[in-house]
């Protein structure tokens, strides 16, 4: 276990952390299971798309030459719907009535829009010069066959999902989802519908940190309440360490007599990286590993889980996952209201967004002490306040981390 006591910045903790945090190996996912998935090799099309000239609009498939002056008459000479391509090419001087989607037939290099045609029995009369190639989606103008269309590192989303199947994908090579065990330390906590006894309080953070590494993309397990107890630490820690490629602990690595957290994970060989950063809330937040498994110890404090989360923990699921930028991005905003800088410490401030405009405008929410949860609940964004000695002013341009 490292002696050094001195504070690391927010810059270097996250530096140490992405050093240690390698991609997972990769796995094969059928693309009705990939969402939210990360890709882990590149996504080639096996078709061209589209595959084959189609209209982009209901209308009529004609020579453009043959509108060259206006008026025309044309006869119709067959319908095409989207799947039933026609049985001919089309000929000089001829019409085909098309739908949205359908195969614009060979000899046919333009669509004539319903709206700019007359319609007759058999035949149809144009009144205006046609474009070559209007209305027309060229076949592989989206992308061709064998070309790269997503790049490892690429997070699924509805559109590369669909994109994944238009171009005929139907399995793809994704990052396996970090197996990560959340470990609560502290005999004072009860679970959620239990009576509280006195000195006793609810406990939040296990939830609060399944539901984000949920929704990062990990696998999270609750291993439960680890209560103060020396020998009970070192079997709960020793049995998570062995199970899961992360472990993330709440509470008790601070230096108070029942902080056990660290001192245990000494005795289990967990190399310490570091312990205490320069911020605000969650100053005692410590990092290590053993062997490939990575260990974070959060405080106990839930906005301080909240924030050290956010700066740290995702950022670690992001680089097992293989995300091409795994730091949270930093947005520009304008500060809504007044804020004192901590001298000592960079702090993140729980705050609401609106539009102003083209602006976003940042709105702290009052309460800034670690432990306002229920504060935290209304927030939507992180203002980082870097350390001074001054006021930042309404109107300053600040950065923010959106909140999902």
């Amino acid at each position: 276990m490292s002696t050094a006591t001195s504070l690391i910045s927010v810059d270097e903790a996250q530096r140490i952390v992405l050093e240690r945090a390698k991609r997972l190996d990769a796995e094969r996912v059928p693309i009705e299971r990939a969402a939210g998935r990360v890709l882990a090799e590149p996504a080639a099309a096996l078709v061209d798309l589209p595959p084959f000239p189609s209209s982009a609009m209901d209308g009529y498939a004609v020579r453009a030459a043959d509108t060259e002056t206006p008026p025309v008459r044309l006869p119709v000479v067959a319908h095409i719907a989207a799947g039933s391509p026609a049985e001919r090419s089309l000929g000089a001087g001829e019409a085909m009535a098309i739908s949205t989607g359908g195969s614009v037939p060979d000899g046919a290099d333009a669509v004539v829009p319903l709206e700019q045609v007359d319609e007759g029995d058999e035949e149809i009369e144009v009144s205006a010069t046609v474009a070559l190639a209007a209305n027309v989606r060229p076949r592989a103008g989206d992308v061709s066959t064998g070309d790269v269309f997503l790049e490892p590192g690429a997070r699924l989303g509805p559109a590369q999902v669909a994109a994944l199947a238009a171009a005929g994908i139907s399995e793809v090579q994704c990052t396996k989802r970090p197996r990560v065990g959340i470990l609560v330390t502290g005999s004072e906590l009860r679970q959620p519908g239990e009576a509280l006894g006195p000195g006793q309080i609810y406990e939040s953070n296990g939830l609060l940190l399944a539901t984000a590494l949920q929704l990062a993309g990990a696998v999270p397990a609750q291993l439960g309440v680890v209560a103060d107890d020396a020998d009970e630490h070192e079997r709960a820690m020793e049995r998570a360490l062995l199970g899961f490629d992360m472990l993330v602990t709440s509470g008790g690595a601070s230096v108070g007599p029942h902080d056990l957290v660290r001192s245990t994970q000494s005795k289990l060989r967990v190399e310490e990286l570091f312990w205490g950063v320069t911020v605000k809330p969650g100053k005692p937040v410590a990092f290590g590993v053993r062997r490939d498994h990575l260990v974070f110890n959060l405080p106990g404090n839930p906005v301080s889980v909240l924030v050290t989360y956010e700066l740290f923990v995702r950022p670690a699921v992001n680089a097992l996952l293989g995300v091409h930028d795994p730091l949270p991005e930093l947005r520009n905003g304008i500060l809504g209201s007044a804020i004192r800088r901590n001298p000592h410490r960079d702090e993140y401030v729980r705050a609401r967004m609106r539009r102003d405009g083209d602006e976003v405008l940042l709105e702290p929410l009052p309460g800034r002490e670690s432990h306002m949860i229920a504060s935290a609940a209304r927030a939507d964004a992180l203002v980082r306040v870097q350390a001074g000695s001054d006021e930042l002013s309404v109107g300053d341009e600040i950065r923010y981390i959106a909140l999902a």
